[in-house]
């Protein structure tokens, strides 16, 4: 289990603490990671686990302006300097590996095709972030736009696909990620397999669950050789329909993911619960069920407070949990939280995009 390699069993809330991946849009010219992104996450290095921003695994996978990839060797390299400097600040860091899918448009694709997904399904309302001008993250002016009509993938183009998750693994140990998550949430392309609403194929990849659930296990096959099952995890949204990924069974469907990935011997499934306001809350029964239905550790992230948090661990249905919006403006959010200090509120016109400013200029408390 993965808190347990970590040695976190039993310990403090502060040792069991998740920053989750936030995009932060500051990648540099082809996509790749900078210095200042290596303060920033080396700023948060006291979290126990900090998984990165979503990173594509190749062009095809990108959709949004100015996120870091991780199929380069500049790229690898830029992302060398960033696990680097949060191994000499004391942490630990996964990589999370993103193919968007259908949520891209015509303008970050290669060539500018059509993205791709499982099926040629518009998720209307749903927009990307793109650089028209070509301005570059440091000015952080964009545009979001609907996406761009997808096309279906072929069989043997998933096949190549699965490979570019493959060969971003490679990438993600030759730049010094302690593991690897896969980004099975909020409507992007693994979720597009899933989901039975984004998802009309009539091939191996489409129709029953186990179609549906096939692409899931395909990528997670190919990247526990890689790296390892242990080193594994996978993040799931299983009640939410985050970008027009609809499910016509959700408790259903993701009951049976979180089997697959339990035979599969992942170290962690990382549950994104819905988060904006007034949204419905994951029913505990269900999250018991999770539990129930494996046996590795279990992060939940998605509005917890130190209460929700404590609760959650004392409860057992999860091992750890993620932070995201607090550790954006707290770089010390685990000696916040354990002292009980005030948290500073995030600068939201800063999140996506632009330098320093809302990025690595938060203080830490002086009490």
């Amino acid at each position: 289990m993965l808190f347990q390699s970590f040695s976190l069993a039993g310990q403090a809330l502060k040792n069991r603490m998740v920053m989750p991946p936030m995009t932060r849009s500051r990648a540099a010219a082809g996509d790749v990671p900078t210095e200042l992104m290596a303060q920033y996450y080396a700023q948060r290095a006291g979290a126990g686990l900090i998984i990165s921003e979503g990173t594509q695994i190749s062009q095809q996978g990108q959709g949004y302006a100015w996120t870091p990839g991780i199929y380069s060797q500049q790229q690898v390299a830029g992302w060398r300097a960033v696990t680097d400097a949060v191994h000499q600040a004391g942490g630990v860091m996964y990589a999370q590996l993103w193919h968007v899918g259908r949520v891209s448009h015509t303008a970050l694709q290669p060539g500018g095709a059509a993205p791709v997904s499982s099926s040629p399904l518009v998720a209307e309302g749903v927009k990307v972030f793109i650089d028209p001008e070509q301005r570059g993250p440091s000015g952080g002016a964009g545009e979001m736009i609907q996406h761009s009509a997808p096309r279906a993938l072929a069989e043997q183009e998933i096949q190549t696909v699965v490979q570019d998750y493959a060969q971003a693994a490679r990438n993600a140990m030759d730049a010094g990620f302690d593991g690897v998550e896969l980004h099975g949430a909020n409507g992007y392309l693994i979720n597009q397999f899933i989901d039975s609403q984004a998802n009309n194929r009539t091939d191996q990849y489409g129709g029953s669950l186990a179609n549906r659930l096939r692409f899931l296990k395909n990528v997670v096959n190919v990247v526990a050789a890689v790296v390892g099952a242990d080193k594994v995890g996978v993040r799931l949204a299983p009640l939410t329909t985050l970008q027009g990924a609809v499910d016509d069974t959700p408790q259903a469907t993701y009951l049976a993911a979180v089997k697959l990935l339990d035979d599969l011997g992942v170290g962690y499934i990382h549950i994104a619960e819905a988060d904006w306001d007034d949204a419905p809350e994951m029913p505990v029964a269900f999250k018991e069920a999770i539990r129930l239905m494996y046996g590795g550790s279990l992060i939940y992230a998605g509005k917890y407070n130190a209460q929700r948090a404590e609760q959650a661990l004392q409860q057992g249905w999860a091992d750890l949990i993620g932070f995201g919006r607090p550790f954006i403006a707290n770089p010390d959010l685990p000696q916040r939280l354990e002292h009980g200090w005030p948290l500073a509120e995030p600068k939201g016109d800063a999140f996506f995009g632009g330098g320093a400013a809302g990025y690595t200029d938060y203080p830490a408390y002086q009490p």
